[in-house]
Order: C-alpha cells, then structure tokens, then sequence
C-alpha cells in the first residue's frame, strides 16, 4: 500500500480522507459525498454516481472532437488538482508557460523511465522465481 510509504494521515479514517480530498478538488461538492467507520473496522465513503449530466462515447466522435474531448478532460483535472494545493507553491515550482511545459515534460520522461525500470524488475522477479506469474496462454 502506498499509504505504508506517508507519514500518518491526520484523519481517522481512510474514508473521511477520501472525502475530504473530494472536497477539496471539487468546485462544488457532491451533495452525497460522505463517509462511515462502523463497528465491524471497515471505513466507506460513498458518493453520488448518476449525476444526470451528459456524457461522450468517444468511440463515435472524430478525431479533432475526441482532441477537443481530452482538452477539456485535461483542463478539468488540472483544475480540481490546483484547488488542492498551495496556488503560490505551484505556481513558483511551474513558473511561465514554457516552464510548465518543461515541468510537464520532464515529469512525463522520469514517469516513462520509472515505468521502464518498474517493469524490468517485475519481469526479472517472474524470471528469477521470487514472483509467481501465470501466462495466460
């Protein structure tokens, strides 16, 4: 788990810290969002998941819609990650425009990197017989 790798969450419950990120990122909360910790240990949150708003099969759009599609899906992430953070911290790590897409691209690159090695390591545990894997064939 990655939680094993944090310092100690300030919330306590893993349901009320889910809530509580949702919150943050979300420009206008989730009249549903909530959680519970009963007495069995278990902790849940929930939320509401028809929201009756509509939706994009983008198996059936063009390219350039399915483009414009991943604009607005990128710009809504950004935004909703940014009401989570400290705006002045972000800003001063990004800087102009062109160090945001230095900042995005360098990111992506040590990501792409990690990935590789990740991989490697996983495919030289099977090898090695220190993880068990079935191939599926």
């Amino acid at each position: 788990m990655l939680e094993d790798h944090l310092p100690t969450s300030s919330y306590a419950t893993h349901g009320e810290r889910v809530v509580q990120g949702q919150r943050l990122m979300q420009s206008s909360s989730d009249i549903f969002l909530g959680w519970a910790q009963p007495k069995n240990g278990h902790s849940y949150y929930w939320r509401q998941l028809k929201d009756w708003k509509g939706s994009v099969d983008v198996t059936k759009v063009s390219p350039k819609q399915l483009t414009n599609y991943a604009k607005l899906c990128g710009w809504t992430l950004a935004h909703s990650h940014a009401r989570s953070g400290d705006p002045i911290a972000i800003s001063g790590y990004l800087g102009d425009r062109r160090g945001v897409s230095d900042a995005i691209a360098g990111f992506a690159a040590a990501y792409a990197d990690q990935n590789d090695q990740d991989y490697l390591a996983f495919k030289a545990a099977i090898d090695d017989g220190s993880l068990a894997a079935e191939t599926g064939d």
